[in-house]
């Protein structure tokens, strides 16, 4: 890799960098933080609880009240589409539920910035779709900052207004690009296929036609 998911980690204060320093708000990131909120690839959800107990652990943890607590889960767990699998573990849950549960557990938090290490990398196509619009609905609800890391190039487009592309060996970024795009953003369209074709040509991939 590129070290992609080595510096969402860095930014989540889950490794150090070997030079430099990591800065949010102008001050040093050394630890993590509730402030901010990662999400993986594969759901880290805890297998002996379920999905509202789960969604409910970062809120019990951080001492909020019992009554403030449910409020918040109940909301949340509309919002993701799981509130009739509230008693419902992990085990019986698909993969799109089971990172739909991840999601809902981080943005219940109310983080300043999630970090999502290709959450949907392991999900079907249409599944991933779905997902995908599902995120931009509690992102454009919440306004938070999203840093979101991906190889789909559709994806980055899709989702992201800035895309930063990374090259490996060594690992830097060697372009940002400004997605300028009306939302919802048309795959098939000119603007979109002429974007898609300059990130392929940044990273070395010359598509036909």
């Amino acid at each position: 890799g590129c070290g992609k998911s080595t510096l969402l980690r860095m930014v989540a204060g889950l490794e150090r960098p070997s030079r430099g320093e990591v800065l949010t708000r102008g001050e040093p990131i050394e630890s993590p933080s509730p402030e901010r909120m990662m999400i993986f690839q594969e759901p880290a959800l805890f297998p002996w609880l379920t999905v509202e107990r789960n969604v409910a652990f970062g809120l019990e943890l951080a001492g909020v009240s019992k009554e403030e607590r449910q409020g918040k889960v109940n909301q949340m767990l509309e919002k993701v589409g799981l509130r009739d699998f509230r008693h419902f573990y992990p085990s019986q849950l698909s993969g799109g539920m089971k990172q739909r549960a991840s999601i809902a557990r981080a943005f219940v938090m109310d983080p300043e910035i999630l970090l999502m290490d290709e959450p949907y990398g392991a999900l079907d196509a249409l599944t991933r779709m779905a997902m995908q619009n599902e995120l931009l609905s509690l992102w454009e609800g919440s306004g938070k900052t999203v840093l979101f890391i991906t190889h789909d190039v559709d994806e980055a487009i899709a989702l992201g207004d800035r895309v930063l592309v990374m090259r490996a060996r060594p690992g830097k970024v060697i372009e940002e690009l400004v997605i300028d795009l009306p939302r919802p953003r048309n795959r098939s369209g000119e603007r979109f296929s002429t974007l898609r074709h300059e990130i392929l040509e940044l990273l070395g991939v010359h598509p036909k036609g």
